[in-house]
């Protein structure tokens, strides 16, 4: 079991990284591999199917080798596998799960090296905290990293496992907006773990799980093809925002909503929306486009890029509503959840959906 425990000398140094908004420690910079390669083709957004039909706020989304997709259920503790043509078939049952306001089941991750390991990775909320165990489908659970905050919002939950083979963490504030600029703290923050849940070799502060700070609520992870890591933040009152995350960096949140912090150190985002057009949740990048779930925007956002830098949204879908995870599979096609029965949407006939757009 790895709690989030912080040494003093460990606090300092990432002290001394985020009050910067440069990157010239050396040490904040960590090596990537470069994501792989895109599919040819782009996602076909006017040809959606619909793969699975009344299922539980579905979450989590994740692609097994075989072909097969995990989706967690929030609310129920099941993870399902869906297989386009087939019905929907549990698989698992996460043990310990609280579903309360925002908190449940929530993100998935297929481990690296699934084919020798079998590990499934679950971010929850439990009775007391946030954790993330890794599980095989026929065994037991096991805590790799737990003692995040939990609250009725703001739990964070995405995992995804980057191209350097580490496992990356969006989490939130829990409601209490101090702890993303407490370095101490994981909760508003976006972690680097190893596949054990230790902290990753190369983090800007040795020791130390934390990869960047200064978020609210990360619910969104995504890299493009060269390796960069974008990440979905919710806003509180007047902006939502896409960031380029590096590591070491200081994103603002509390003391900066929107742009401009950078004369105080701290880095700003690429996109912005008004919550209202946006609330984004799950993101996934293919090819040149990055795509964006939003929930009380309810409609999919997709964002030109070139080169590290998002160009201007365009809003697609808007006839679906609340939509919570987007993901793109190793054929190039865009898979969709949509999240209307989570108590804050307009219920549609056969909602919640699982939708797949093919690549052209």
């Amino acid at each position: 079991m790895r709690r989030f425990i912080g040494i003093v000398v460990a606090v300092l140094m990432v002290g001394t990284v985020s009050g910067c908004g440069g990157d010239s420690d050396s040490e904040a910079r960590v090596v990537m591999s470069a994501a792989p390669s895109t599919p040819s083709g782009v996602p076909d957004l006017a040809a959606g199917q619909d793969i699975a039909r009344d299922i539980d706020v579905p979450w989590g989304l994740a692609f097994l080798p075989d072909g097969g997709v995990l989706v967690a259920e929030r609310d129920t503790s099941r993870i399902l596998r869906v297989v386009p043509g087939r019905a929907p078939e549990q698989v698992y049952e996460v043990p310990g799960v609280v579903a309360r306001g925002e908190g449940g089941l929530l993100g998935l991750a297929v481990a690296a090296d699934y084919a020798e390991t079998g590990y499934i990775y679950a971010y929850f909320t439990a009775s007391d905290d946030n954790r993330i165990v890794r599980f095989r489908l026929d065994g037991q659970p096991e805590v790799v990293f737990d003692g995040i905050a939990k609250a009725g919002v703001h739990n964070g939950g995405r995992i995804a496992f980057g191209p350097d083979g580490m496992l990356y963490v969006g989490t939130g504030d829990a409601g209490q907006g101090t702890r993303s600029q407490d370095p101490a703290n994981p909760n508003g923050k976006i972690l680097r773990l190893t596949p054990d849940g230790a902290a990753a070799p190369g983090n800007p502060t040795h020791g130390s799980p934390v990869y960047s700070l200064g978020h609210r609520n990360v619910q969104g992870l995504a890299w493009d093809r060269s390796g960069r890591l974008f990440a979905a933040e919710f806003g509180q009152d007047n902006f939502d925002e896409i960031n380029l995350i590096e590591p070491g960096r200081n994103y603002g949140w509390p003391i900066v909503e929107g742009k401009g912090g950078t004369d105080r150190g701290f880095t700003d985002p690429q996109v912005m929306w008004k919550p209202a057009e946006a609330s984004p949740s799950g993101i996934a990048i293919s090819g040149d486009t990055l795509y964006v779930a939003a929930l009380r925007g309810e409609r999919l956002w997709t964002v030109p890029l070139q080169n590290g830098t998002l160009g201007t949204p365009q809003s697609r879908l808007p006839d679906l509503g609340r939509l919570r995870t987007v993901a793109v599979s190793s054929d190039g096609a865009l898979w969709l959840t949509t999240s209307n029965t989570d108590g804050r949407g307009d219920v549609r006939a056969g909602d919640d959906r699982i939708i797949r757009f093919p690549a052209r």
